[in-house]
């Protein structure tokens, strides 16, 4: 379930291909449901060959391969992994980029990745090559949040500290915050002892403030980590590796378990906007 912490090891992870060129592009034939593409397949395999890598970036929870033909933009959303290694498995594998070094390029790095592939489970991810334009009609500040890792403990409380909604469905809205998601919304409120139901407006001013700290914090660490990988084993990084957050988790999937912060409290589980959240009934009242 790639959230930020994921997307951005995907993204360092695939910083070798800055500088090298697309030989091919290729969409397999696979007997699953299809992914989000635009253009049409076939102009988009057609534009993306030679097109060379001139930059790796993240748009909230979305991978971003700057080209000289325009932005290659994957959403990998509940399932989709970016990777440079062989994926899970061959069967839901929507693109593969063949990979080459441009002309008068240095290849030093000869150990650089002849692959890019994303791959997708459940076909939810989407694939978009957009013009600079494009992508701020998609991605701009109209439609995406300030960044997680850059928006700072006042706008954070600007943005959001007047909504009468949910503080943890708050967190989840990407026009206010880009790049937080639902495991690691759970996992913020409870370093900081809030209830995920607590209204945004009634929180304090030094609240906003804790809360700030603390999801920065936990999204650089978990970026420290590699990202987490659950039980389902979809996320992997971009080397198909496991990443260890997941050994640090606190509340989230820990239904029924007793609180590693308080030792008293149940871990319980609630549905918030169809989303699973996680919190100690004891320290998060």
């Amino acid at each position: 379930m790639p959230e930020l912490p994921e997307v951005e090891t995907m993204c360092r992870g695939l910083h070798s291909l800055v500088g090298r060129q697309i030989e091919s592009a290729a969409c397999p034939a696979i007997d699953v449901k299809p992914c989000g593409m635009y253009p049409k397949k076939a102009t988009l395999l057609r534009r993306l060959k030679g097109s060379e890598v001139l930059a790796i970036e993240r748009r909230g929870k979305r991978v971003v391969l700057r080209l000289d033909c325009g932005y290659l933009v994957f959403q990998p959303k509940m399932t989709g992994l970016v990777c440079l290694t062989d994926p899970p498995d061959p069967g839901h594998v929507r693109l593969i980029l063949k990979m080459r070094f441009a002309a008068g390029a240095n290849q030093a790095a000869g150990h650089a990745a002849e692959r890019v592939y994303f791959w997708d489970r459940r076909g939810l991810g989407t694939i978009a090559l957009w013009s600079s334009e494009e992508l701020e009609t998609h991605l701009g500040s109209d439609v995406l949040g300030i960044d997680a890792l850059e928006i700072n403990a006042d706008e954070l409380q600007e943005r959001a500290g007047r909504s009468k909604r949910a503080i943890k469905v708050v967190l989840l809205d990407q026009k206010i915050v880009a790049g937080v998601g639902n495991l690691y919304a759970s996992e913020i409120l409870h370093r900081i002892g809030l209830d995920p139901r607590q209204g945004a407006d009634s929180l304090t001013n030094s609240q906003w403030q804790l809360l700030h700290a603390a999801m920065r914090d936990i999204l650089q660490t978990a970026i420290r980590y590699e990202g987490s990988t659950l039980g389902d084993g979809t996320y992997r990084n971009a080397l198909n590796q496991d990443g260890s957050y997941q050994n640090h988790h606190q509340v989230y999937d820990r239904e029924g378990e007793k609180c590693l912060t308080c030792g008293r409290g149940d871990i319980l589980r609630i549905v918030q906007t169809q989303r699973a959240t996680f919190f100690c009934a004891e320290c998060q009242r």
